[in-house]
């Protein structure tokens, strides 16, 4: 071993391999798996909280979809805001007001209600993403094993969003539809117990002040731009849409040109000069706008077209987390051994392929093709985004990490508004589009057109045989719009991966241990 290399018995090694730091990854990745797990699960309960607290049309979409816009406008600042004050101090304090507001959704009692309760547990989860991986890149400064605790907590993140739909359906076919939040406070729990005990504080020492216009221009611009492109998405472009959107890119443009005049600003635009940086970004956004879609709309086709129970739909799912946890902890070591390129680009065309297996899906395709379709999506997405993830914390000062992970999240947030938005457009007008059964009520026909849960619920009202004809036709027209969506989803896929080879050209994951 030579000089220049870092002696294990040393006390220098002491903090540079951390005794306790595979423990305190435990507690970290307790809280992705709780965010990943909430952002999925409300889906499944929603038909009961519905018929519980009787919302509008208008009051479930905001129910459904403030948690995003909350966390998308808020991620930036409050990475800047975990630099500033400290990471494991502002994780602590998301993770006891993440678990309080919990049973401020389990009980609510109204609409509005349940949608300022929705509204604040987006604010703690926008504390907790960014907080984690920051104190991932300041507690492994081997840059080997910090590949490894990407790849874990990636791989948690995607087991997450896999296990909600299961322990949802599991919660709500045995207790009450509050049952899927009051889950939250014993992760919680045990999340601040040990955390207290395990984590090492990190923050920026020369941070400077957290500039609030800043905080309110982010939050303006990216809640006005993901409100119109839903907006857009489910009522079609209005002048609600445009305005949104001009009021978004209006605060997103002010945040920017505020952030390169601030001597000490919320997010360092020059970190996107880094060609590895902005290309693995990109590639991330890219990427979860072709999979929303598949993955948004492949839950339904599992239970109303192909007729599953929750739970059941919920296992059919569970090949995407089993081949993302499986590369996500390889996805590293085969990025040393070949190149960042390669893998990331390789990851994305798999998934790209998978998206393009399934146009030929049908209302009665086995499950075979289903689920080896997965396996193949939750591998590529394990390796590109497992490496990504590290390209972005290894591009930017240590010091910055929390504002950088922001980007990442942020990036995701984005990319998922957007995925859900273009591919449920086009999904919801072909599906719009499909032929009633002659003598059908055209209230009935209306109510079936406005989604697929609505046509199985409109078919009661009509006798039998014409019923069943009103929800062949609609389930045929579902898949129909499902097979475009997924062809859309494997063209993105496709030209990202030649896209990530040329930007992430030259792109190498650190070697050397860094010293704090």
């Amino acid at each position: 071993m030579s000089s220049s290399t870092v002696q294990r018995t040393s006390g220098t090694d002491e903090t540079l391999y951390r005794p306790g730091r595979w423990l305190a990854l435990a507690v970290l990745v307790l809280a992705v798996l709780l965010v990943a797990v909430d952002a999925t699960v409300l889906g499944l309960a929603t038909p009961f909280l519905s018929e519980d607290l009787k919302p509008t049309g208008t009051q479930l979409l905001w129910i459904g979809d403030v948690y995003s816009f909350v966390i998308a406008g808020l991620l930036v600042s409050m990475g800047s805001l975990g630099d500033r004050i400290g990471r494991k101090k502002l994780l602590l304090t998301g993770a006891v007001a993440f678990g309080a507001v919990s049973v401020l959704n389990a009980y609510a009692t109204t609409p509005e209600m349940m949608i300022l309760a929705r509204a604040l547990l987006g604010v703690a989860g926008a504390t907790l993403m960014p907080s984690t991986l920051a104190l991932i890149r300041n507690i492994f400064h081997d840059p080997r094993e910090r590949s490894l605790a990407i790849g874990i907590w990636g791989a948690m993140a995607s087991a997450g969003a896999a296990v909600g739909p299961v322990v949802g359906g599991f919660l709500l076919e045995h207790f009450w539809w509050g049952s899927v939040f009051l889950i939250n406070l014993p992760v919680m729990a045990v999340l601040v117990l040990v955390g207290i005990k395990l984590l090492p504080e990190s923050k920026n020492p020369v941070a400077g002040p957290w500039d609030l216009i800043s905080v309110a221009l982010s939050l303006i611009g990216m809640v006005g731009v993901v409100y119109a492109i839903k907006e857009a998405a489910t009522h079609g472009v209005g002048w609600e849409a445009v305005a949104a959107a001009l009021i978004g890119a209006a605060g997103l443009y002010g945040f920017v040109r505020r952030q390169l005049v601030l001597p000490s600003p919320l997010l360092d635009m020059r970190l996107f000069r880094h060609r590895g940086f902005s290309g693995a970004v990109l590639a991330d956004l890219l990427t979860i706008l072709g999979l929303s879609g598949l993955v948004f709309f492949l839950s339904q086709f599992l239970q109303l077209v192909q007729e599953r129970p929750p739970l059941e739909a919920g296992l059919a799912e569970l090949p995407a987390a089993i081949g993302a946890v499986a590369t996500g902890l390889i996805a590293g070591r085969f990025a040393r051994r070949y190149s960042v390129r390669s893998v990331v680009a390789a990851g994305l065309g798999a998934v790209g392929l998978a998206l393009a297996v399934l146009t030929v899906i049908g209302r009665s395709t086995g499950y075979p093709l289903l689920g080896a379709a997965l396996l193949v999506v939750g591998i590529g997405a394990g390796f590109s985004f497992t490496v990504t993830a590290d390209v972005i914390l290894s591009s930017v000062p240590k010091e910055q990490a929390g504002a950088a992970s922001a980007v990442s999240e942020t990036a995701y947030e984005l990319g998922a508004a957007l995925g859900i938005a273009m591919l449920g457009s086009i999904v919801t007008g072909v599906y719009r589009d499909f032929a009633a059964p002659a003598g059908a009520p055209a209230d009935v026909v209306s109510a079936a057109r406005e989604s697929l849960g609505g046509a199985v619920e409109a078919a009661t009202e009509l006798p039998a045989q014409q019923g069943a004809a009103l929800i062949g036709a609609a389930q045929d027209a579902f898949v129909d719009g499902l097979r475009l969506a997924s062809g859309i989803g494997a063209a993105v896929l496709l030209a990202t991966a030649i896209a990530a080879w040329f930007l992430l050209r030259g792109q190498k994951l650190a070697d050397g241990v860094e010293h704090p």
